[in-house]
C-alpha cells in the first residue's frame, strides 16, 4: 500500500501541483511570521541589553500610594542620593538621569523621527561613560547640546550648527556641542535623541535639582546582587526603589516579547486564514482524485486490501505532498521574513542590527503545520472512498449523496447557521468588550454553518444567473449546469473565496462606519477652528495658550488641561478650561442644569455625575494635587464623548494648587475661520515649530482616515494571500474538473462545439462559481459588520452604520475577475483536447 500510495503520487504530479502551492503558501506566510518577529524581537532584546552595560543597579524612585485627601505621587531623587549611592564601598561610580521628550527639526524644519521615539536627556559632567563623544565636547548651558551620530548623519548636522527644537512647545536654538554614540534602541528605531547639561534637563524635563533614576555601576569584582544589598542599606527604603541591570534586562525583553506577540499573534490570524481556505483546496482536491480512482480503489478492496488499508493509501499520499509543501513553505518563509526585514528599512522604519532567526521552534511549526492540515483534509475523502461496496465502484456505480446524508448535513448545517446568528445578536445587546468573545463565537459558528449550507445555497443562486448566462447560448447553459452538477465541488471552491471576502468586507464596514462617526462625534463636540497639540500627545506649556490668545485674528483660546485630584477617597482627573470661552469653543448637550465653568462651579459629564450620584446643585470636596481642598458645585450635567468628557473646572480656579500646569491641546476660534493663511498665520507666531501640530477639524477628519486607511490596506495584503489561495483552488477545481469530463468535452466537440465556445464554457463556469463565493462573502461581511457596529453603539453615540456600497461593487466585480483569470488556464487546456482521443478516455 505504502509503494502504491508513493505511486500515485508520482502519477499524479501535475494535479497535486496546485495543492502543494496552497499548502506551502500557508506555510510560508507562518514560517515568514515566525521568523521576522523572532528576528525583530532577538535584535531589540540584544540592543536592549547593549543599554544596561552602564547599569549594574538602577535607583528609581518609590511611589507614595494616594491615603484619604492626598494625591499619590513619586518621591524625588536628589543630588545627595546620588552622591550616596557613589560613596557606597562596592560602587564604582553612580550617575543621576534625566528624560523625557525632545523634539528636534532637520533644516526643513521637519520633525526627525517618530514624535514618540523624539527624547531628552542630560549629559552626566564633562565624560559620560554611556554616550562616547566623536566630535566636540560636553555642553554647556541652555544654548548648547549633544546630538547623536545617527540624526546627525540622516539630518547632515555638525558641530557648530544652531538647531530648532521644542521641549513643550516653545522653540530652542542652542548649537551643537558635540556628537555621540548610543546603543538606545530608539535611535536604532529611527528617532532622535537630544542632551543637555544636567542643570538644563532638570529645568526641561523636570524639577530642579531631581532626577528621575540613578544608574549605578559595581566596581571590578563586586556583584550586582552584592552592590544592591549595600545601597538598600545606604538609602532611604521609603524614598527609592533598587533593581538590577540583569533584571532591567529580563524585564525589558519580556516587554518587547510581550509587544511582540500582539504583532505575531495578527500575522499568524491571517496565515491561519490562508491555511482555512487551503483546507478546501486540498479536501477538494482530494475527492477528486480518490473519485478518479474509484475503479481503482474497489479493485484493491477486492483482492484483499481492508478500508483501513485504502484510507492509508490516501493519507500517506497527503503525508508526502504536506512534506514537500512543508520544506517548499519553510524555504519561501525565510525569504519572506528576511524580505519583511528589508520592508522595515525601507519605510523608514530600520531595524537594529543582527541575524535572521530561523528557530528550531519555525521549523516545526512549518512542518507540522504543513502536513497536519494537508493529512487532516484529505482524511474524509480517504475515508469515504474506503466505504463504497467494491462490486459497487467496479460496477461505475459511484456513491452519491443519499437523501438521509443530504438532509443531515442541510439540518447540521441550518443549526450551526441559527446558532451563530443567536449568539452574534445577542452579543450586540453587550456591553463593550463583554460581547467581543461571544460575538466572535457566533462568528464562527455561523460561517461554519454557511459552509455546510453552501451546497444547498449554490443551485438556487447560480439558478439567479440563468438569464444572463442565456445570452452565452450553449456556453452559458453548459456553464450553469456543469457549476451545480457537483454541488460540494462548487461549495468548496466559493467558500474559498467567501472566506477571505467576508473578512474584507466586515473590516471595510467598520472602517468607514467609525470613520464616520468619529467625524460626526468631532463636529458635535468642537466649535473651535483649530486644536493646538504636540505631535507625541505629550502636554504643552502654558506660553503657547498665552502666544495664541495674542495672535492677530483670534478671538477665542481655552486649554484642555488635566488635573489630578481627590474626590470621597478617590483618585480622579479634573478638566481645566477656561470657563468664559468654552462655550463658543465647544458644544455639549445638557442633560440637567446650564453648561457653566467658573469660580466654583462645575460642568460633569453623565456618566461621572452617575457614578458619584451628583445632579444639578450637588457639592462635593476636591482636594488639589498640593493638598488643598474646596467646594465645588454642579452647576451642569451633559453629555459627554469620546474626545471630551469629565469634571470640567475653569483653570483660574485650577492654576493656584498647580506645580507645573500643562495643557494637553489648546482650542482656537479666529474670526476669519479655517483657512490655509489662518493656519499659517498661527505656525508663525508658534515659531514653526516642529513638535507642535495645528490642525482644524479636517485636519482633524484626514488623521483620522489615514490611521483607518493604513489599517485597511494593512489587512488587505494580508488577506491578499487567502485571496490568493483561493485563486489557486479555483484554477484547481476547474482544471480537474476538465480531467475529469474529458470524454463530454471531446463529445461536445465532436457534434460541434468549437474551441472558442468550449473557452467560453469554462470561464463562466468559472465566473458564476466566483461570483457566488463573492455574493456569499460580501452577504456576511456586511452582517458582521453591522453586528460588530452595534456592539461599539453601545459605547459610542454618534456610531452610524455606513454601507460602502462602491467598495461592495468592486470586491464583487474582483470576485469575477478572479473567476475569469483562474480559468485561463483550464479553458485553454479544454479546449486543446484531441476530441478523438477523449471520447475513447475512459
Amino acid at each position: 500500500m505504502f509503494r502504491t500510495a508513493l505511486r500515485n503520487v508520482l502519477a499524479h504530479k501535475a494535479r497535486l501541483l496546485m495543492t502543494v502551492l496552497a499548502v506551502m503558501l500557508g506555510v510560508a506566510f507562518v514560517s515568514g511570521t515566525l521568523v521576522f518577529t523572532n528576528t525583530l524581537s532577538d535584535a531589540l532584546q540584544n540592543q536592549s541589553a547593549k543599554g544596561f552595560d552602564h547599569v549594574d543597579v538602577a535607583v528609581t524612585p518609590k511611589w507614595k500610594d494616594a491615603e484619604g485627601d492626598r494625591v499619590g505621587e513619586y518621591r524625588d531623587l536628589t543630588r545627595d542620593l546620588v552622591d550616596d549611592s557613589a560613596r557606597v564601598p562596592g560602587a564604582e561610580r553612580a550617575i543621576g538621569i534625566v528624560t523625557g521628550f525632545a523634539a528636534l527639526a532637520d533644516r526643513d524644519g521637519k520633525l526627525i523621527g517618530d514624535g514618540f521615539q523624539s527624547q531628552g536627556g542630560n549629559y552626566w559632567g564633562t565624560e559620560d561613560p554611556r554616550y562616547p563623544l566623536v566630535d566636540g565636547r560636553a555642553p554647556k548651558g541652555g544654548g548648547e547640546i549633544l546630538i547623536d551620530s545617527e540624526t546627525a548623519k540622516r539630518a547632515g548636522y555638525e558641530v557648530g550648527d544652531t538647531v530648532r527644537m521644542s521641549v513643550d512647545g516653545p522653540v530652542l536654538e542652542p548649537v551643537i556641542a558635540g556628537v555621540f554614540t548610543t546603543d538606545d534602541g530608539n535611535v536604532a528605531a529611527g528617532g532622535s535623541l537630544t542632551l543637555f547639561d544636567t542643570a538644563t534637563a532638570q529645568k526641561l524635563f523636570g524639577e530642579a535639582g531631581a532626577f528621575h533614576e540613578i544608574a549605578v555601576k559595581a566596581k571590578a569584582g563586586v556583584g550586582e546582587a552584592a552592590l544592591q544589598a549595600q545601597l538598600r542599606k545606604a538609602l532611604p527604603s521609603d524614598v527609592v526603589e533598587t533593581t538590577t541591570g540583569t533584571k532591567l534586562a529580563a524585564d525589558q525583553a519580556e516587554i518587547i516579547a510581550s509587544s511582540m506577540s500582539g504583532l505575531k499573534q495578527g500575522l499568524l490570524v491571517f496565515a491561519g486564514i490562508a491555511l482555512f481556505v487551503g483546507t478546501f483546496i486540498i479536501a477538494n482536491t482530494f475527492t477528486m482524485l480518490v473519485a478518479q480512482r474509484t475503479r481503482e480503489l474497489a479493485l484493491m478492496r477486492a483482492v484483499g486490501a481492508s478500508r483501513r488499508q485504502v484510507t492509508r493509501s490516501v493519507l500517506i499520499e497527503a503525508f508526502v505532498v504536506g512534506t514537500v509543501a512543508a520544506v517548499a513553505g519553510l524555504v519561501a518563509g525565510v525569504g519572506i521574513g528576511a524580505g519583511l526585514r528589508s520592508l522595515m528599512g525601507t519605510l523608514d522604519a530600520p531595524m537594529p542590527d543582527g541575524p535572521l532567526v530561523v528557530s528550531p521552534g519555525t521549523i516545526g511549526s512549518a512542518f507540522v503545520v504543513g502536513i497536519l492540515v494537508t493529512m487532516l483534509a484529505a482524511w474524509l475523502p480517504g475515508r469515504r472512498a474506503a466505504k463504497i461496496p467494491p462490486v459497487a465502484a467496479m460496477g461505475s456505480v459511484h456513491a452519491a449523496a443519499t437523501t438521509k446524508s443530504l438532509v443531515l448535513r442541510n439540518t447540521l448545517g441550518a443549526l450551526f447557521s441559527a446558532a451563530g446568528v443567536a449568539v452574534v445578536l445577542a452579543a450586540t445587546t453587550m456591553n463593550g468588550s463583554d460581547g467581543q468573545a461571544p460575538m466572535g463565537i457566533g462568528a464562527v459558528l455561523l460561517i461554519i454553518g454557511v459552509f455546510i449550507l453552501t451546497p444547498l445555497l449554490s443551485r438556487p443562486l447560480i439558478a439567479a444567473a440563468a438569464p444572463v448566462l442565456r445570452v452565452f447560448g450553449v456556453s452559458g447553459k453548459l456553464a450553469r449546469q456543469n457549476s451545480v452538477r457537483n454541488p460540494r465541488r462548487t461549495a468548496a471552491t466559493a467558500s474559498a473565496l467567501m472566506i477571505g471576502l467576508t473578512l474584507i468586507t466586515g473590516m471595510t464596514v467598520m472602517a468607514g462606519s467609525l470613520q464616520k462617526s468619529i467625524d460626526k462625534m468631532a463636529a458635535s463636540a468642537i466649535e473651535a477652528d483649530y486644536v493646538v497639540s504636540m505631535a507625541n500627545g505629550n502636554a504643552l506649556s502654558p506660553d503657547v495658550e498665552k502666544k495664541l490668545k495674542q495672535t492677530d485674528g483670534v478671538t477665542a483660546t481655552s486649554p484642555m488641561r488635566n488635573a489630578v485630584s481627590r474626590i470621597d477617597g478617590r483618585t480622579d482627573f479634573l478638566t481645566g478650561v477656561d470657563g468664559r470661552t468654552i462655550g463658543e469653543l465647544s458644544e455639549f448637550p445638557v442633560r440637567d442644569g446650564v453648561f457653566e465653568v467658573g469660580g466654583t462651579r462645575v460642568a460633569v459629564d453623565e456618566d461621572t455625575a452617575e457614578s458619584y450620584g451628583w445632579k444639578t446643585g450637588s457639592a462635593f470636596t476636591v482636594a488639589y494635587e498640593d493638598g488643598a481642598k474646596q467646594k465645588l458645585t454642579v452647576a451642569g450635567v451633559y453629555e459627554g464623548n469620546e474626545m471630551m468628557r469629565g469634571i470640567m473646572v475653569d483653570v483660574a480656579t485650577l492654576a493656584p494648587h498647580e506645580s507645573e500646569p500643562a495643557d494637553m491641546m489648546v482650542m482656537v476660534k479666529t474670526a476669519d475661520g479655517a483657512s490655509d493663511g489662518v493656519k499659517d498665520a498661527l505656525e508663525k507666531a508658534l515659531g514653526t515649530n516642529p513638535a507642535i501640530e495645528v490642525q482644524d477639524r479636517k485636519d482633524l477628519s484626514n488623521e483620522i482616515a489615514q490611521m483607518f486607511t493604513l489599517i485597511l490596506n494593512m489587512v488587505y495584503g494580508l488577506l491578499a494571500m487567502a485571496v490568493i489561495v483561493a485563486v489557486l483552488g479555483v484554477i484547481n477545481t476547474l482544471a480537474m474538473s476538465v480531467f475529469e469530463r474529458s470524454q463530454e468535452i471531446g463529445m461536445l466537440r465532436a457534434i460541434g462545439l468549437d474551441r472558442k465556445a468550449t473557452k467560453r464554457m469554462v470561464r463562466l463556469e468559472s465566473l458564476v462559481i466566483s461570483l457566488f463565493g463573492g455574493v456569499l462573502g460580501i452577504g456576511l461581511g456586511v452582517f458582521f459588520g453591522w453586528a460588530a457596529g452595534e456592539l461599539v453603539g453601545t459605547s459610542m453615540a454618534t456610531y452610524e452604520l455606513v454601507l460602502p456600497w462602491g467598495r461592495m461593487a468592486l470586491f464583487l466585480t474582483l470576485a469575477g475577475v478572479v473567476g475569469v483569470l483562474a480559468a485561463l488556464w483550464p479553458a485553454r487546456r479544454a479546449a486543446r483536447l484531441n476530441m478523438l482521443q477523449a471520447i475513447k478516455a475512459e
